[in-house]
């Protein structure tokens, strides 16, 4: 999405056959909030950290976790590109596990000075529901304060968990922005299934 492009107008806009539209919603916290009780159910969660050297076991981490929400920017990267993002020191990426089983993901991104994007986040469909979000949402807020940050950030967008805006405000986010990001259908390029995300239908060219 560049942020040259300009405005939208009022009323409907058009998109090619192929292509598909989201509504994205940015959300920030300027201060750390209070800690919140972590469910029981979390207490055989454990955080592990990602690192480049097994690409295809992120890779299919990311797949689990985004591939109903339209995840994809991931997916068409090259080895080279993906790894230069997890071997970044400013750039933090964690697995949520449930004995051997990953179940969650988790991404901090230090390299705006002062700030942190929460940049990816999600549960594996199996747990959503079960207190491993709120859990790996502590313990995001909790390293992402950790470090001499002044702002912590994320966007979210309407491809995501109908739930999913609640519960970051809920987690203490304020909403501030709002933008609208046009991009191709991954399922029709291949790098997700046709059958992923069937709330959002795929419009082919006759």
């Amino acid at each position: 999405m560049s942020a040259a492009n300009p405005p939208l107008p009022l009323g409907y806009s058009m998109l090619e056959p192929g292509r598909i539209a989201n509504v994205v919603t940015y959300l920030e916290m300027k201060a750390r909030p209070a800690p919140r009780e972590r469910p029981p159910s979390s207490l055989d969660l454990v955080l592990e950290p990602c690192d480049g050297s097994d690409l295809d076991a992120y890779r299919a981490l990311f797949r689990r976790v985004g591939q109903e929400w339209l995840w994809y920017s991931r997916l068409v990267m090259s080895d080279a590109q993906l790894r230069t993002i997890l071997e970044d020191p400013k750039v933090e990426i964690h697995r949520l596990c449930q004995g051997r089983e990953a179940v969650g993901l988790l991404e901090l991104d230090f390299r705006i000075e002062g700030e942190c994007e929460l940049a990816y986040f999600g549960i594996v469909s199996s747990h959503i529901g079960k207190g491993a979000g709120r859990h790996l949402m502590e313990l995001a807020i909790d390293r992402a304060w950790a470090k001499p940050i002044r702002r912590l950030f994320l966007h979210t967008c309407n491809f995501d968990h109908p739930r999913a805006l609640e519960f970051y405000q809920r987690s203490g986010f304020r909403p501030y922005k709002l933008a609208v990001e046009v991009l191709e259908d991954p399922r029709l390029s291949g790098h997700l299934p046709r059958g992923a995300a069937p709330q959002m239908p795929i419009i082919e060219m006759s």
